[in-house]
């Protein structure tokens, strides 16, 4: 009887197991090695012809992919357009600056594989954009990664659920570390994922608290500070954009980490990752080995690619990546 009872708590934990963790099992490189055994290839060359024409894709595409990973997982439901009953996770606040292209690279590479009939309705809009930041980051002159697919498109997309769940450019490494914790990643590891803030701009209402509190920002570089000042005076047009890296910003490399050493983090949750000794020697460390650096962001945005991956169960492969 007591081995019988222990085999049936065997047998539970394993079911348990392998429910709430269906991601590992799920996700293969592989996956569409038999439906579409070129979907690398289309998407990387859409990818590639969209990069042409405006470099804005790298960022938008990357910045897209955190957005969508953090909020019901990587379901490609940040793609999702509002109906009239029903306003999209898109169009949340936090969500409006994310730039076009990064859509229009998904939405590309999703016609290019539906002109395939092998693979037309077969890739997930998820995996497509997963597939399209590795290329982004990759041409941008940062590392090439293997990535896993199998993700399937989710099948809700609530603005409301966005509330809470991105982190905010105010914020302090505890508040960091809480949000990243909730999604299985270590401080480590959003050390690593804020590294893609080698890329892409902000507008200056973001940042604006720190260059005209009174006083300035004290880890704010002064000479930085001045520059901002100069480039967002009060009253600017919103639309202006600055670059998160002021010293490479079209290229994904580790002189992030050198900014911050030096004071000039954009944000105050970049600053912070420097000036709180708990988190300064992963960033020094980066700083100095861009080696380090690219395993370390390699790791993540694969631990980030698993978040709250959807199944046939609880998925689907959309037709329209803008339609549930």
């Amino acid at each position: 009887m007591g081995r019988l009872n222990l085999l049936l708590v065997c047998s539970l934990t394993l079911t348990l197991s392998l429910y709430l963790h269906p991601t590992h099992a799920q996700l293969s490189p592989n996956h569409y090695a038999n439906t579409c055994p070129n979907v690398e290839t289309i998407v990387r060359d859409v990818v590639r012809k969209k990069f042409q024409q405006t470099f804005v894709t790298v960022p938008a595409t990357l910045r897209l992919f955190f957005h969508d990973c953090f909020v019901q997982g990587c379901d490609a439901s940040v793609m999702v357009a509002s109906t009239g009953n029903n306003q999209a996770e898109k169009d949340h606040p936090d969500n409006l600056s994310l730039a076009g292209d990064g859509f229009d690279t998904v939405i590309k590479a999703k016609a290019a594989l539906d002109a395939v009939p092998q693979c037309k309705n077969k890739v997930s809009c998820a995996d497509i954009l997963a597939l399209a930041t590795r290329d982004v980051i990759a041409l941008a002159g940062g590392p090439s990664y293997r990535v896993e697919l199998g993700r399937f498109d989710g099948l809700v997309s609530r603005a409301s659920d966005v509330n809470g769940r991105l982190p905010q450019p105010t914020f302090n490494l505890n508040q960091l570390n809480s949000l990243f914790a909730a999604n299985g990643l270590t401080q480590t590891d959003m050390i690593a994922l804020s590294g893609a803030h080698t890329l892409g701009f902000s507008h200056c209402n973001r940042f604006s608290n720190r260059i005209y509190s009174s006083p300035v920002d004290p880890t704010l570089n002064k000479g930085y500070a001045a520059q901002l000042q100069q480039m967002c005076p009060r009253n600017v047009d919103p639309r202006i954009a600055i670059n998160m890296d002021p010293t490479t910003p079209r290229t994904f490399d580790n002189v992030y980490y050198q900014n911050l050493q030096q004071g000039k983090g954009l944000f105050t949750s970049d600053q912070i990752l420097f000036t709180d000794p708990r988190s300064r020697s992963t960033v020094n460390s980066f700083a100095s080995s861009s080696g380090v650096f690219n395993a370390n962001f390699v790791s993540a945005i694969t631990k980030l690619g698993r978040v709250g991956v959807k199944t046939a169960r609880n998925g689907k492969i959309r037709t329209d990546c803008s339609v549930l």
